[in-house]
């Protein structure tokens, strides 16, 4: 199939990680839908620079937390683009603090937006892309997922959790064609970093063994690779972005 006759869903394609994932399908001729919760201006200017790459765009507000809301996210996309072939399950949020001081309200949001975000979307994204040959779905994780990290307890659950949902899901749909893998990012440089000191980030960096950290444009091509067809045999895997710090 041709790129220009593929459609994917970005979640959280407003911004970061997910905007430049967005971008990158898009410069490769992938039809896009990106998915924000707050930033409408941001998501119609990105929509606007993939239309000037030659393909159909379109953003749809949702908090992929709420079930609801994904039913009617996937409705939308399903009344724009005539199948969908690709998910891209990025949508994500940050509340950290020491176990201690976390509250529940800190723990149940991140759980909610970063793990059973993803299951919803999975959920209802599935039934449209078993209409697809060959469809693909990718859930970016975190190598905090893969080691853990000081004062994210919840962030680190929820993206463990979304390793195993993707492994599950991969046995799942594997019979009908639907591979189902992860990027985990180390550290990228985001607006998230930008918030953290020089001090932090050189610490960091000790740690990793690229003596260095990531750009967005890293993750964003893994994540090109994994829908292409070149990726047709790949399934159920965990691809870490992350310079080798999870080794």
């Amino acid at each position: 199939m041709e790129n220009n006759k593929k459609y994917a869903l970005v979640t959280g394609g407003s911004a970061g990680i997910g905007k430049e994932i967005a971008l990158e399908l898009a410069r490769s001729g992938i039809n896009v839908a990106i998915n924000y919760r707050k930033r409408q201006e941001e998501a119609s200017k990105i929509v606007e620079e993939m239309k000037s790459l030659g393909v159909e765009a379109i953003a749809i507000q949702a908090d992929v937390s709420k079930y609801e809301e994904v039913e009617n996210l996937l409705k939308k996309v399903n009344e724009v683009f005539p199948v969908l072939n690709i998910v891209i399950n990025n949508a994500g949020i940050t509340s950290d603090a020491l176990i201690l001081r976390m509250k529940e309200e800190q723990f149940d949001s991140v759980i909610d937006v970063n793990l059973k975000g993803v299951w919803n979307v999975c959920k209802v994204a599935s039934k449209y892309l078993l209409k697809s040959p060959n469809a693909r779905i990718v859930n970016i994780s975190s190598v905090a997922g893969i080691r853990g990290n000081i004062g994210q307890t919840n962030y680190s659950a929820a993206k463990a959790g979304v390793i195993g949902l993707s492994k599950s899901l991969a046995k799942e749909l594997a019979s009908r064609n639907v591979t189902v893998n992860v990027v985990a990012p180390g550290f990228i440089d985001t607006e998230m970093t930008e918030k953290l000191s020089d001090a932090i980030i050189d610490e960091a960096v000790k740690h990793i063994p690229l003596s260095r950290i990531g750009v967005v444009s890293d993750v964003a091509k893994a994540v090109k690779f994994l829908v292409s067809d070149d990726a047709s045999y790949i399934t159920g895997q965990v691809i870490a972005i992350d310079g080798g710090l999870s080794i």
